[in-house]
């Protein structure tokens, strides 16, 4: 079984950073998306970024230029690296992942790909900004 979990979420003053990571068990695929969502309550799940196996990343328009996501391969650890953060950062976070295909897609792909194009979700890490 696939398997995602989030860790790394913390309370932190307006400035911040944070590094969040999305450690993956069971999931073996060479081509992929992986996805970092962020939930409010009361609120839609927002895509902040999404990253693909060829190592391209898109980012939400909210996020661009303060967070930055990556891989450890060795690991099969994702990252998403969040600086200068803001009040309006504040929110569950979430690590996804698609099923695979036969070659890389590209981060803007993936990102197009919305919140139903993927099938394996953590169970979320809270940011705090405040």
């Amino acid at each position: 079984d696939v398997q995602l979990v989030e860790s790394g979420g913390a309370s932190v003053q307006p400035g911040g950073s944070l590094r969040l990571s999305c450690a993956a068990s069971g999931y073996t695929k060479n081509h992929y998306c992986m996805a970092w969502f962020r939930q409010v309550a009361g609120k839609e799940r927002e895509e902040v970024a999404a990253y693909s196996s060829d190592g391209t990343t898109e980012y939400s328009d909210s996020v661009k230029g303060r967070f930055t996501s990556s891989k450890d391969i060795s690991q099969n650890i994702w990252y998403l690296e969040m600086n200068n953060l803001k009040p309006e950062d504040t929110a569950m976070y979430y690590c996804a992942a698609d099923s695979g295909f036969i070659f890389d897609l590209g981060g803007s792909y993936c990102y197009r790909k919305g919140r139903d194009g993927y099938n394996y979700w953590g169970q979320g890490t809270q940011v705090t900004v405040s």
